[in-house]
């Protein structure tokens, strides 16, 4: 085969070149240390950490999941171990790997992430930051910053103050009236990338007891019944900027992944396919080439361009 004939599996995200469009998405994969001995990390094009805060968070009360028609319900709010411990105790082992790790950064308030990023600017090993304005799971934060374009402006901007050092890539909310004015807000605002889009607020009662089957009343769908939809959010922010986009929702095979690259996305993540098989992301890396070669591509922008022109 000569090198013409290769397939090129490398991306561009903006200023960060992947090796492969499959990152891990946030709160799905742990801090992405805890996955180490089930995947090869270094075969990822990279790890998006659960949602780091300022002070540590105990989440939402158990049960925290449930398995829906073609998908799953989660309300685990966002707990983790807070930026200090996760700077001491997460970060020294994501450095032995050989892949971007993004950090997604979660407040309650506009101080609280900048005081996040902040920190994370004194330390290495940090490849970009995912700013969290879309998590339907808190009673406060996250959504209320997500959902209107002041808002959007306000807190992204804030954070594009603190982060000297790394892009800043914007996780959006799905369910606004027009995601292309939030993504031209984000984008005005300092966005280096966003992200589309997190899971649709949803419910599950248990019939039998009237009460929910998680432990909040309500919690956030994905998987595979949500991928149509996120699809529609991909295509409609191409069509709004030009930033790039790391499209999730619902991917469990490498022709998911050219589905959201023929719509826009640059790179795509990975969740819930990795709670129902903990490997899911190494395995999807592993089958892109033969996938491209079946789609006659050699890059992944070949597979975007051509269908972004026929859907335009």
């Amino acid at each position: 085969m000569s090198s013409s004939d290769r397939v090129d599996l490398t991306v561009q995200v903006g200023a960060l070149r992947l090796r492969n469009p499959i990152i891990n998405a946030g709160g799905t994969f742990g801090y992405g240390v805890e996955f180490a001995h089930l995947v090869d990390l270094n075969r990822l094009g990279g790890i998006v950490t659960k949602g780091i805060s300022r002070d540590p968070i105990e989440g939402a009360p158990a049960p925290r999941l449930c398995e829906t028609a073609s998908g799953m319900l989660n309300a685990v709010g966002l707990q983790n171990v807070g930026v200090e411990a996760f700077l001491r105790d997460k970060l020294p082992l994501l450095r032995k790997y050989n892949t971007h790790v993004i950090v997604n950064v979660f407040g309650y308030c506009l101080d609280d992430y900048v005081e996040v990023i902040r920190k994370l600017e004194q330390v290495e090993g940090i490849s970009a930051y995912e700013l969290n304005i879309s998590c339907p799971n808190v009673k406060r934060g996250g959504m209320q910053f997500g959902n209107d374009t002041g808002s959007v402006q306000e807190v992204v901007r804030a954070a594009r103050g603190a982060a000297a050092k790394r892009p800043l890539w914007v996780k959006l909310m799905p369910l606004v009236t027009d995601i292309g004015q939030i993504a031209k807000a984000a984008e005005s605002a300092g966005a280096d990338a966003l992200t589309v889009a997190n899971t649709y607020p949803a419910m599950a009662v248990d019939v039998t007891t009237g009460r929910s089957r998680i432990g909040n009343a309500t919690g956030g769908l994905s998987g595979p019944a949500i991928k149509p939809i996120t699809l529609r959010l991909v295509w409609e922010v191409r069509k709004a900027v030009n930033l790039p986009i790391l499209g999730l929702g619902g991917i469990e095979t490498a022709q998911d992944v050219l589905e959201y690259m023929a719509v826009g996305a640059s790179a795509v993540q990975v969740g819930t396919a990795s709670f129902s098989d903990p490997k899911a992301s190494e395995r999807i890396a592993g089958g892109l080439e033969k996938a491209l070669k079946e789609a006659k591509a050699l890059t992944f922008s070949k597979i975007r361009d051509r269908c972004l022109v026929e859907n335009s």
